[in-house]
């Protein structure tokens, strides 16, 4: 069965809705420029109150180790994804690390090939200039197809309780990561659109 994250989570009661309906990880944006950003000690708050075997996943953008490194031990967060522009050395971390990538084309592959032995998974966004996810908008599933071939696959970009069985049935991904495709607004989530993109992903076998 798929994995589904929720991303994007400013407060508890998101956190919670997630949860119940069968999350298996939520994300905390620590990049301030991100109008889902929430600071270190509100996410400590909400990660308290998580129930065992849902993860914490911290998402970094072009951040300095020192700062993720106090960020995840403030926090309690225990993946870290990098959402920037990282090299290879800036995935030894202390925790497990998920590299994102912002997929134009199958050329956007090419850099997967030096991380394979540093991150526990990739996970493929739509590219938007100046954008680090967040965006609403699908880019073509047949790359992500593709690399699968390179590690576990982390399918985002414009994913929707409208379109996820589709997506999940196209790309057979190790899991999906959604934000703006359940919210009411930037930063808030939309309850049945949670409820119901969690249900249509985990009914798939």
């Amino acid at each position: 069965m798929v994995k589904v994250k929720i991303c994007g989570i400013t407060n508890i009661e998101d956190a919670l809705e997630a949860v119940e309906h069968g999350a298996d990880a939520l994300g905390f944006v620590f990049f301030k420029n991100s109008p889902r950003y929430i600071s270190p000690t509100k996410a400590k708050a909400i990660i308290k109150k998580l129930p065992p075997f849902v993860a914490a996943v911290g998402v970094f953008v072009n951040e300095s180790r020192k700062n993720i490194e106090r960020i995840v031990k403030q926090t309690g967060v225990n993946i870290i994804q990098l959402h920037g522009d990282e090299p290879p050395s800036a995935c030894r971390l202390p925790r497990s690390v998920i590299k994102a990538f912002r997929i134009k084309s199958l050329e956007s592959l090419e850099p997967l090939s030096k991380y394979t032995d540093k991150v526990s998974a990739f996970l493929l966004d739509a590219y938007t200039p100046e954008v680090f996810g967040g965006t609403g908008q699908i880019f073509n599933w047949d790359v992500a197809v593709e690399a699968k071939q390179l590690g576990r696959i982390i399918l985002a970009g414009g994913l929707t309780p409208g379109n996820i069985e589709q997506a999940i049935r196209w790309v057979h991904p190790y899991a999906v990561d959604v934000s703006s495709g359940v919210e009411e607004e930037k930063g808030k989530k939309d309850h049945l659109k949670i409820k119901l993109f969690i249900e249509r992903a985990k009914g798939i076998r």
